[in-house]
């Protein structure tokens, strides 16, 4: 059957494995293999971007109109302490938190005028520099546009009477000889638009510093090395002809104590080490979310799905069964037919494990496992409904090959663990199916017995968890195989199809019956499925990658009618896009995930697409090649606009809801939408902004920032790293 495209194709991607030549490839059509347990996909940047190397820059105008402003500036309040060149100058508690609510309600320098220098211009760089500057060597230039404010702890600490946005002086700063100076921060090789992690340095170079701390020798001591470092700064620019705004250090002279008695909302972390919720963790808020979205659920009748409770918590007694899924895990029924047989004792708790998702790898897995996943999903049946369950055909015998390993041909299921008949009334036991995070290796043994235990085709279970339980599941191409060549035993031996199916004792007839059942059966949509749906991020919007777009069938299935794919093109057999309707698809057109390309200036059609789905009674699936980036910032946008959330909180909530991947946008995205932030804020009225709401921003509304951009990076630095590869 022919193909066509939703619209005109995109230019190729560049090879996401960069040399020092740059080169253009294709990328290829398929989307990459999901790896378990969260992963941070390669996100190709596209082709080279194509400018006239003779067109100027666009006039930055003066430069007193493109600086920030600031309290701390010109510090002509504030005592003074010199040395030589060098100057101090004496803050108080008053003074800094005055200082950072200011600074939240200044208005950010354009995209433009601070990227590509945020991305690391490295000199020795020469992919970095070929990409992004071509011959306009003036980007390397440190933008004169930037005036922030650093907190430092002097003594490194910060896990303990920590500021907000306080980082250490190691972050920054090179203290190892006898002259203190910046950090050359920018990467000397590779390339890379993810740059998080050099953001609080290249910040700290272009801010007003404060050094606070509780030993006033050493954040002296601190405060001169800093002032020093500053003057060298602006030394070599001046040596280069560009010369800098002038940036001054400041040593806080109140204890900590007195921030937490008078300024309690700028207080992160409090002297006894415990964070005091007043400002935003990421680490924490991300947790909730993931909490909130995969809370447990009853999935079936005393079956629960959910992640792994604290240990010792209300939430974890209330279960008289836990089945924890992960990779250590093994197949053991036994234990559960264990658990059936002991006296029944109300006060006693049962912790059993089971493989994780992905785990039983086709062609491998044996007779030996299928079994050993039909007998668990029969004794968490009994166990759940304290009831021998009902099945068909359990005095079948399975004919294995000539190896003893799979089968050569079809074989029907193996017979079901029984109890004797003389065993008295059971109690049903509570059961929780967990893992983690509540999805990712505990969604093979829930499809499994999903099927089993509703008697549902595989498929039709798997999205029943998803659009009726409202269950994320997240499984790999080797479950998908594995289910589906189990999928006519599960049938053969559900109690909920033993009562109405034939009491055939022919083996034969009743595999091949069962089997030709399954494969009529099989929706159109599950032909391409590789184990994963898009994700839920909001009732009416999903994200996901170009193979879910490819799916219109599994859309349908789920109830999306609509799609919007950003500088990507899905690719639909002949027809399809007639039947889907051309009003229902959207697409954006001439961005590249290359850290150049803006989004800005798309979010308004996006949205207004997105929403034109939602009053439609329809959901709308945003993608773009791999789901992680262009797709995920428009997602964000949508959630700051919807649930009126600042941007930080706003990355926490889809970052928790893209199912096994890490969204991640690129340094320039996240930068506009801390800028979408500020549009937010300024036209609605009803959003509640943190602060005291008595500032006014350059030019009009009231607006407050949670977080500042070196903070946001810092801690989105932070997330990834226990997921790099």
């Amino acid at each position: 059957m022919a193909t066509i495209a939703l619209s005109r194709p995109v230019a190729p991607h560049r090879s996401s494995s960069l040399t020092s030549t740059i080169t253009l490839d294709n990328h290829p059509s398929q989307c990459p293999v999901p790896v378990p347990n969260k992963h941070i996909p390669v996100c190709p940047p596209g082709p080279i971007p194509q400018e006239d190397p003779t067109t100027p820059p666009p006039s930055p105008g003066k430069e007193e109109d493109q600086l920030g402003r600031s309290l701390l500036y010109p510090p002509d309040r504030y005592p003074c302490v010199a040395m030589g060149r060098l100057s101090l100058f004496k803050v108080d508690a008053d003074d800094v938190a005055a200082a950072l609510d200011h600074i939240a309600r200044q208005p950010l320098p354009e995209p433009s005028q601070v990227f590509p220098w945020l991305h690391g211009l490295h000199p020795a760089n020469q992919i970095q520099q070929a990409f992004f500057m071509a011959r306009k060597r003036a980007l390397r230039k440190t933008p004169p546009c930037l005036r922030g404010i650093t907190v430092v702890k002097a003594d490194s600490e910060l896990n303990v009477s920590r500021l907000k946005g306080a980082i250490s002086p190691h972050e920054f700063l090179h203290l190892g000889g006898p002259d203190a100076e910046f950090l050359d921060i920018d990467p000397k090789d590779g390339f890379s638009v993810r740059n998080f992690q050099i953001q609080t340095a290249k910040s700290a170079m272009t801010s007003d510093i404060i050094v606070y701390g509780d030993d006033d020798v050493a954040v002296r001591k601190l405060g001169w090395d800093v002032a020093a470092a500053q003057q060298r700064w602006r030394e070599r620019h001046q040596a280069q002809r560009h010369p800098l705004p002038v940036y001054n250090t400041f040593i806080c002279v109140s204890p900590f104590a007195e921030f937490e008695e008078k300024h309690p909302e700028i207080v992160a972390v409090n002297s006894a080490g415990l964070l005091t919720g007043n400002v935003l963790d990421f680490f924490h808020q991300e947790r909730r979310e993931m909490y909130e979205m995969t809370r447990a659920s009853e999935t079936s009748h005393n079956v629960w799905l959910g992640p792994t409770p604290d240990s010792g918590s209300d939430e974890e007694q209330a279960y008289d069964i836990l089945l924890e899924c992960s990779d250590l895990g093994r197949l053991n029924p036994a234990a559960l037919q264990a658990v059936w047989q002991a006296p029944d004792d109300e006060t006693k708790q049962y912790h059993l494990d089971f493989p994780s998702s992905g785990s039983i790898l086709a062609p491998t897995w044996s007779h030996a496992e299928a079994d050993g996943i039909l007998e668990t999903c029969a004794w968490i049946y009994r166990l759940a409904h304290g009831t021998d369950a009902p099945t068909q055909n359990n005095h079948l015998q399975p004919t294995p090959d000539t190896d003893g390993d799979t089968p050569m041909s079809p074989a029907p299921p193996p017979p079901l663990p029984q109890t004797s008949t003389s065993t008295p009334p059971f109690r049903p036991r509570k059961i929780l199916i967990h893992c983690n995070d509540g999805y990712t290796e505990s969604t093979m043994l829930a499809v499994a017995y999903h099927s089993f235990a509703l008697g549902l085709p595989v498929p039709h279970a798997w999205l029943d968890l998803h659009t009726t339980q409202h269950r994320n599941c997240f499984a790999y191409p080797s479950d998908v195989a594995l289910l589906s060549a189990i999928a006519p035993r599960l049938l053969l031996s559900s109690p909920a199809r033993a009562a109405s199916a034939s009491a055939s004792s022919d083996s034969s007839s009743a595999w091949e019956e069962m089997a030709e059942l399954v494969k009529a059966d099989e929706p159109r949509w599950f032909t391409g499925f590789d184990g994963s749906f898009p994700s839920r991020v909001l009732e009416y919007m999903y994200l996901g990658n170009l193979g879910h777009a490819n799916n219109p069938d599994l859309l349908r299935a789920m109830g999306i009618g609509q799609i919007l794919s950003v500088g990507e093109t899905a690719m639909w057999r002949d027809g399809e896009l007639e039947a889907w309707g051309e009003d229902n698809v959207c697409l954006v057109q001439g961005v590249q995930d290359n850290g150049i390309d803006p989004l800005t200036d798309e979010f308004e059609r996006c949205l207004a697409f997105i929403e034109r789905g939602r009053a439609n009674g329809t959901a709308t699936l945003v993608h773009c090649r791999v789901g992680v980036s262009r797709s995920a910032t428009i997602c964000i946008a949508e959630v700051m606009r919807r649930r009126r959330l600042s941007f930080p909180r706003a990355y926490c909530f889809v970052r928790a809801r893209r199912l096994n991947v890490i969204i991640q946008p690129h340094l320039r995205f996240a930068y506009e939408l801390l800028k979408w932030e500020e549009t937010l804020l300024r036209s609605d009225s009803d959003w509640e902004a943190k602060g005291d709401g008595d500032g006014k921003a350059q030019g009009g509304s009231s607006f407050k920032r949670e977080l500042e951009w070196a903070e946001i990076a810092r801690e989105v630095a932070l997330m990834n790293r226990p997921y790099a590869r």
